[in-house]
């Protein structure tokens, strides 16, 4: 199922937080992505119909396996994309954003391609 670039975003934003601290709510998301507190509500309640999160009575954000998919695959190509822009000579800061940009919009086979040539460079056939 594609799912908008906004969702993505939101989803690997509540994976990097959880990886980070262990717990998320939406406030903690409003002040990583510097968003305002209403839009990120109402892309709680978005993905919470849709099926991608859990939030607990207390406010907690829980990816359910679905989103927790998405939000993996994403990561990933943000990870993998910014290291090797970087490793091309990039500057760091611009092969992240490049890299948030592309990770949306790259299809599944350029995206293996670049990571079966990234993992023969470090000599991870």
């Amino acid at each position: 199922m594609k799912i908008q670039e906004s969702a993505e975003n939101y989803l690997e934003t509540i994976l990097i937080l959880h990886q980070r601290t262990g717990a998320v709510r939406s406030i903690d998301i409003a002040n990583e992505l510097q968003f305002s507190k209403p839009s990120v509500s109402i892309a709680m309640r978005n993905l919470r119909e849709n099926g991608y999160i859990q939030v607990d009575e207390a406010g907690f954000i829980t990816l359910l396996p679905q989103g927790r998919e998405i939000a993996e695959r994403i990561y990933e190509r943000h990870t993998l994309l910014t290291d090797w822009l970087t490793a091309l000579g990039v500057t760091p800061k611009t092969a992240a954003e490049d890299a948030c940009r592309i990770e949306h919009v790259i299809s599944a086979e350029s995206f293996e391609a670049i990571r079966d040539h990234a993992r023969k460079g470090r000599g991870q056939e």
